[in-house]
């Protein structure tokens, strides 16, 4: 245990951290409620799903329930991104229903004069979007974006674990016929975190992100000076080596139970599990 003020809010990763696919994680139920009386937010590169989804998609696994306002995607972190950059912004978006209903909020759907092409996750790459795509980008001028890095992603289908392509897998035909150079938004960027602080009203440093992936959630969590903690249940498995060159966690455990205990030890009654009502977090 120390002495050092413990963490004002959590942030958390879902996918590999909470559930593959369409299975809750051991312990993810339990750790939830231990966390119920800590400000926290959830914040996700998958662009898939909006919101509200994301936590009918919690309710369905058995996790407790939280409002859609909890959660923060990297589609809506593009959103926010090209409304800055571009206000009344023109779009070509290929992705699920999550980007599309992100961008329509504050751009305008147009395939013919795109300002931007946005690639996400999920289906929507086809020989035809590609195709309106590439000549978007080479003949109309419009810029690149991606709404992630991420070139992997964990899913289950039939209680087997597949491996699908992640968003910077999926932008990577874009960019390659056209030359040009995607503009990626999400973790280990620094908007979706400071979209989470905003939202509490806290600073980095108040704030312990946990997650499992070192390239994104430890890397850009640390690198604004947030607190870390890996949980090593999704890609980056219990015993791999930390790659080099980026920042280590500064909690680094197996699971969820470890994550809770290791909490425990470093900030006293940081985790006491007492509930706090649906939509609290």
């Amino acid at each position: 245990m120390t002495t050092e003020q413990p963490p004002k809010a959590l942030l958390l990763d879902m996918d590999g951290v909470l559930y593959h696919g369409d299975h809750a994680l051991p312990g993810a139920a339990d750790f939830l409620d231990a966390i119920a009386s800590i400000p926290h937010l959830f914040i996700t590169n998958n662009p898939i799903l909006p919101p509200a989804a994301v936590v009918a998609r919690l309710q369905r696994l058995g996790l407790p329930a939280y409002d859609p306002a909890d959660v923060l995607t990297s589609a809506q972190a593009t959103a926010r991104w090209l409304a800055r950059e571009q206000p009344g912004f023109r779009y070509f978006a290929v992705g699920a229903d999550g980007l599309h209903q992100a961008l329509a909020e504050v751009g305008t759907a147009d395939a013919a004069r795109a300002d931007f092409v946005v690639t996400g996750e999920g289906p929507g790459l086809d020989f035809a979007s590609l195709t309106t795509g590439i000549n978007l980008l080479i003949k109309g001028g419009a810029r690149l974006v991606a709404t992630n890095p991420d070139t992997t992603v964990d899913a289950m289908r039939d209680g087997e674990h597949l491996v699908l392509p992640g968003g910077g897998a999926l932008v990577a035909p874009f960019a390659v016929a056209s030359g040009q150079q995607p503009v990626v938004i999400g973790k280990p960027n620094p908007l979706l975190y400071e979209m989470a602080l905003d939202r509490l009203g806290l600073v980095a440093g108040e704030c312990l992100m946990i997650g499992d992936r070192p390239d994104t959630d430890i890397a850009g969590a640390a690198r604004l000076g947030m607190h870390t903690a890996l949980v090593r249940t999704g890609r980056f498995a219990p015993g791999a080596p930390w790659p080099d060159g980026l920042p280590v966690a500064e909690i680094d455990v197996a699971d969820l139970a470890a994550l809770r205990t290791a909490l425990a030890e470093r900030w006293d009654g940081l985790v006491t599990g007492k509930k706090q009502p649906a939509g609290a977090g």
